[in-house]
């Protein structure tokens, strides 16, 4: 066997490896929507369904899957391990965006929304327009997903603010951060796999969000543990 095989190998080792745990990811976005859901056939109408979840977050976020869905087609091969997982993901990220829209009814949700919606539909036309429009997907997808790092850590800043501010996680769902940190974990895995070369953006988006993860799964334990949290918690509802 030689070098090229076993590069073959790990790239389709840690490409599956990535697309069960996307897999995952994409039950920790679920499981974000139901708690929305949740909270809409609550009775408590102190509650927002989606309080304290930053539009700006999650707008970035589909931008980030939309993008590497984008990456995914572009690139040759074709890499179904990015494109098909990556799709659902950004179906179901404009899911949320329409909830929140639903449940704001503001200028700027209802903005992301619409955006979602033409975005995902360009994309996807792309999907199927031949190697003209995937040559250009390319560097689009990449440009895309620089611009997009930049945007991902300044929108989960924006979250971990809200949370810090108010002392509560309100509506964000605490197995959509594991669960993504579990895929971004893999995804680094993969994109090294890749090479440098090809993989970095993949590399670059992959460590953003997962550092970022990591500091809003340590914000529900301070939370529930800080005193600080508790004394914002009681301002915020008075």
């Amino acid at each position: 066997m030689d070098e090229g095989d076993v590069d073959l190998d790990f790239y389709n080792i840690f490409g599956v490896i990535n697309t069960l745990f996307i897999i995952v990811s994409l039950y920790g976005v679920h499981s974000q929507l139901r708690t929305i859901w949740k909270r809409k056939e609550s009775s408590n109408s102190y509650e927002r369904p989606t309080s304290l979840l930053s539009l700006n977050q999650f707008t970035v976020s589909y931008l980030a899957y939309l993008s590497f869905f984008i990456y995914g087609y572009s690139i040759a091969p074709f890499n179904h391990y990015i494109v098909w997982p990556r799709l659902i993901a950004s179906l179901l990220v404009a899911l949320i965006l329409f909830e929140i829209w639903q449940d704001r009814r503001s200028s700027h949700a209802k903005s992301s929304f619409s955006m979602a919606c033409i975005t995902l539909l360009l994309a996807i036309t792309g999907l199927f327009t031949g190697e003209t429009i995937t040559d250009q997907g390319k560097y689009i997808s990449t440009t895309i997903i620089v611009v997009v790092s930049i945007l991902i850590a300044q929108g989960y800043f924006h979250q971990i603010k809200l949370i810090i501010s108010s002392g509560s996680t309100g509506a964000v769902d605490l197995k959509m951060s594991q669960f993504i940190l579990m895929m971004d974990v893999s995804t680094i895995a993969f994109a090294l796999s890749m090479g440098l070369k090809q993989g970095w953006p993949l590399l670059l988006l992959a460590i953003t969000s997962g550092v970022t993860k990591v500091i809003i799964m340590f914000l529900f334990k301070w939370v529930k543990t800080s005193s600080t949290a508790e004394k914002r918690r009681h301002i915020v509802e008075t």
